[in-house]
C-alpha cells in the first residue's frame, strides 16, 4: 500500500522554498521540493527525529506533531485525516482477505425509492458495484449485464473498467481528471483499510497493467470525490453532462451511493431517453449475449478477453 515516509515525503516534494518565503540565494538544490531539515524547522520538530519518521525508524507521532507536520505541508482536510491514518498502522500491516460486500437494505430501499429518473449506483470500499438502478446501469455501463452485481465473480469494478476496460475509457469526455480523482480516493481508502487484501491486490495489479494508473499513483495525490462532473459520449443517447454527488452511509461507512443529475436540458432529455429505453418504451436491439459476458468478465478479472462479435467496438 503506502508508508507514513512515503506519503510524507511526496508531500515534502511539492513545496517549493518559494512557496514558503525560503530564500535560497541561488544555490543548487538537490531536491525540487523541501529539504527535510526546512520542512522540520517549520513544523517545530527536530530534523534528526523528522528524518526518523520519514525513514520509517520513529515508533510513534503524536497528533500534535502530524497537525503542525499537516500546517507547514499545506495538507488539506482530506490530506490531513489519510496522514493521521497511515501514523495509526504498524509498519507492516498483515493483510487480511474480507468477505464479500453487501450494501445494506435501507441503502436498497434509498434505491429503490430514486426510481428510474435518477440514476444512482451503490459502490463499496474499493469501487466494486455492488447495486444499481436501471437508468444508472445503462448511463455508466450499459455494455455490462444489469445483473452483474449480484454475481461475486462478474461484480464490476469502477477502478478496473476505468484504467482497463476501453469501452469505460471511450465513454467519458474527461477520462483522465475522473481518473486522477478514483486513484486519488484509492489511496485514501488504503489509509483507511491497511489490512484489505483485496484493495492491496488491486492497487497492485493496476499498477502493472496500467501506465496510466501507476504514473498517477506516483504522485502521492489523496482526496475524497464527493461531487464532480462526468462529461460523457454515450452510445446510445449521446453527449451527456451530469453532475454526480456522493451519498455516505453511517452503517457501511466505506460504501457510497453515487446520484447523477443533468447539467442542461440535452441532457436530461438524454437521461429521460435512458429510463423509457430500460423501462421497455424504447427497446434497442439486444446485444449479442457472449458480449455482456466478456465485459462483465473484463471488468471483474484481470484477465482480458476478446468477443469476436464484436472487433469494431475494440472488445
Amino acid at each position: 500500500m503506502e508508508s507514513l515516509g512515503t506519503f510524507l515525503k511526496s508531500r515534502r516534494g511539492r513545496i517549493t522554498p518559494a512557496d514558503i518565503g525560503l530564500r535560497t540565494y541561488g544555490t543548487s538544490r538537490r531536491v525540487p521540493g523541501l529539504r527535510r531539515e526546512e520542512l522540520a524547522q517549520l513544523a517545530g520538530v527536530s530534523a534528526g527525529y523528522y528524518t526518523r519518521l520519514e525513514q520509517g525508524l520513529a515508533e510513534t507521532a503524536s497528533e500534535q506533531v502530524l497537525d503542525a507536520l499537516a500546517r507547514a505541508l499545506r495538507l488539506d482536510q482530506v490530506e490531513t485525516a489519510h496522514l493521521h491514518n497511515l501514523a495509526r498502522q504498524s509498519a507492516s500491516p498483515s493483510l487480511r482477505e474480507p468477505g464479500p460486500e453487501e450494501p445494506h437494505p435501507r441503502v436498497l430501499t434509498l434505491l429503490e425509492s430514486l426510481g428510474e429518473a435518477t440514476p444512482a449506483i451503490v459502490l463499496g470500499r474499493r469501487g466494486d458495484v455492488l447495486a444499481w438502478n436501471r437508468t444508472g446501469h445503462a448511463l455508466v455501463a450499459e455494455h455490462l449485464s444489469f445483473e452483474a452485481p449480484h454475481d461475486l465473480a462478474l461484480r464490476p469494478s469502477i477502478p478496473r473498467m476505468f484504467f482497463l476496460d476501453p469501452l469505460t475509457r471511450d465513454l467519458y469526455r474527461n477520462w483522465r481528471e475522473l481518473a486522477r480523482v478514483h486513484v486519488a480516493y484509492l489511496r485514501l481508502t488504503a489509509g483507511r483499510y491497511p489490512t484489505d487484501a483485496r484493495l492491496a491486490g488491486l492497487i497492485g495489479e493496476l499498477s502493472m497493467r496500467s501506465d496510466d494508473f501507476a504514473t498517477m499513483w506516483a504522485t502521492g495525490d489523496v482526496s475524497d470525490c464527493t461531487v464532480g462532473a462526468m462529461h460523457l459520449r454515450h452510445p446510445t443517447v449521446g453527449a451527456v453532462n451530469v453532475d454526480y454527488q456522493v451519498w455516505l452511509q453511517p452503517d457501511s461507512p466505506g460504501h457510497r451511493v453515487e446520484i447523477y443529475t443533468p447539467d442542461d436540458a440535452t441532457s436530461a432529455e438524454a437521461l429521460r431517453a435512458l429510463a423509457r429505453q430500460d423501462s421497455g418504451d424504447d427497446e434497442p436491439e439486444p446485444r449479442p449475449k457472449c458480449c455482456v459476458t466478456v465485459r462483465a468478465s473484463l471488468a471483474a478479472s484481470p484477465t482480458a478477453t476478446t468477443c469476436c462479435h464484436c472487433p469494431a467496438r475494440g472488445v
